[in-house]
């Protein structure tokens, strides 16, 4: 069965850095699109970053310049970098998986969810 386990998420000050992990089991990378969305409380889900299944990668505008997303096929790990946080980036983070080739950072592309962690940025 498909399965997105995400960890890593914790309280930093704003400035500092946070590496998201979400380990994947019951799929393949193969034809997958895989992606990072938040969720911040009383706001709708929005999509940060995302690689396409030929590794095309994609982020929100949000996110440029301060977030890495990236992937290691020989753990089946997927993983979100982000430094220079923000008190704005305070959310609940999602892994997802999407059958379409193809990201386009929308929830509704999505096909598998994982059950989120909680990033949480201080002043």
């Amino acid at each position: 069965q498909v399965q997105l386990v995400e960890s890593g998420g914790g309280s930093v000050q704003a400035g500092g850095s946070l590496r998201l992990s979400c380990a994947v089991s019951g799929f393949t990378y193969a034809t997958y699109c895989m992606a990072w969305f938040r969720q911040a409380l009383g706001k709708e889900r929005e999509g940060v970053a995302g690689i396409d299944s030929d590794g095309s990668i994609s982020y929100a505008d949000s996110a440029k310049g301060r977030f890495t997303i990236s992937k290691d096929n020989a753990k089946n790990t997927l993983y979100l970098q982000m430094n220079s946080l923000k008190p704005e980036d305070t959310a609940m983070y999602y892994c997802a998986a999407g059958e379409g080739g193809y990201c386009s950072l929308g929830a509704g592309g999505m096909n598998y969810w994982g059950k989120g962690t909680h990033v949480t940025i201080s002043s």
